[in-house]
């Protein structure tokens, strides 16, 4: 890019959104890219060629190849985010900012890993195969995921609150637990207008499951981290909420309102769901599922299980290594 380029793309600064397709609701995820002197890419969407090809359209309508990416930043360590990270680097050696404590997740001992969701999944009421797919589809998870975003690609890790400084940008960053328990959010400004980088909080259609660690040891806190995601959004002001699935839109509050009613609505909807006699997560789950894909609405039935006990809602007996939830 030559310099006189440079200077014109970064006085006419504009964000686009490049979107790639999914195998599950709702169908479609988004990276940001901030046209300007030094090409900012948000998220990076999901594996394979053809999102690689989404992500080349993308960049295409902007004039752009992915060897133009100067910078890439990441929201969280989630398939879909990360994807075409080991691509971007590859061709385009950009300056990547991940948040801090994706490193130390990471580092987490495959077998240590295995054996404890192999007891938490336990505990929720999975069996046979199932219990057996839990324990594999995380694991799978964790080296997966490590390899897309690995600590020798990331120059940066980004703090938990605070700002950092991206090409010309000055970001604010904001710790978002509860869907992913790194998660972080990104603020700025560009061309005249706040923008937040929501990655998957704040969406306008629907509210991401609260998997926060899995069914690693910490899921008991998922929806109290949730919670004070949605404390802390509730506090940023934008303009426009540029959100990881679905288009971008400019109703924060009204997405941070939303998401906390269906928060509420999980608490007392699995509160409702106890009986006199013990359920098991999977047992509550089942009655929440409908339709619905079950695997990720056990962590998050579990979670607000655990949440329940806490509060004095809900009392727990555990037999032969299975935790059976009553009315307290």
């Amino acid at each position: 890019m030559s310099e006189q380029d440079a200077r014109e793309r970064s006085e006419a600064a504009v964000v686009e959104r490049i979107e790639g397709n999914v195998d599950w609701p709702p169908g479609n995820v988004a990276a940001y890219l901030i046209d300007c002197s030094e090409p900012i890419l948000i998220d990076a969407i999901m594996t394979g060629e053809d999102a690689r090809e989404e992500l080349e359209v993308g960049l295409a309508e902007r004039d752009l190849t992915v060897a133009d990416i100067e910078h890439l930043v990441i929201t969280h360590p989630h398939v879909d985010h990360v994807g075409q990270v080991p691509a971007i680097v590859e061709e385009a050696d950009p300056t990547v900012y991940a948040p801090k404590g994706i490193d130390e997740r990471f580092d987490r001992d495959p077998d240590d890993l295995r054996s404890t969701v192999e007891r938490n999944a336990t505990a929720a009421g999975l069996r046979g195969e199932y219990l057996e797919k839990a324990v594999e589809m995380s694991v799978e998870s964790l080296e997966r995921d490590s390899s897309l975003l690995s600590s020798e690609r990331v120059d940066h890790w980004v703090p938990r609150g605070g700002e950092i400084e991206v090409g010309p940008f000055t970001f604010e960053t904001t710790h978002t637990p509860g869907h992913q328990a790194d998660h972080l959010v990104y603020r700025t400004d560009v061309g005249g207008e706040s923008v937040l980088f929501a990655g998957d909080t704040a969406l306008e259609t629907f509210r991401p499951v609260a998997m926060h660690v899995g069914f690693d040891d910490g899921y008991e806190e998922a929806i109290d981290a949730y919670y004070t995601a949605l404390d802390r959004l509730a506090e940023i002001d934008a303009d426009r909420v540029c959100t990881g699935h679905d288009p971008a839109h400019t109703d924060l509050q009204g997405a941070v309102a939303d998401d906390r009613e269906s928060l509420d609505h999980l608490m007392a909807k699995t509160a409702d769901l106890l009986e006199d006699e013990g359920r098991t997560a999977v047992d509550v789950a089942f009655e929440r599922s409908g339709s619905r894909d079950m695997r990720y609405l056990v962590i998050e039935t579990m979670s607000a299980l655990a949440k329940l006990e806490r509060d004095g809602e809900a009392e727990s007996t555990t037999e032969d290594g299975i935790r059976q939830f009553t009315h307290a």
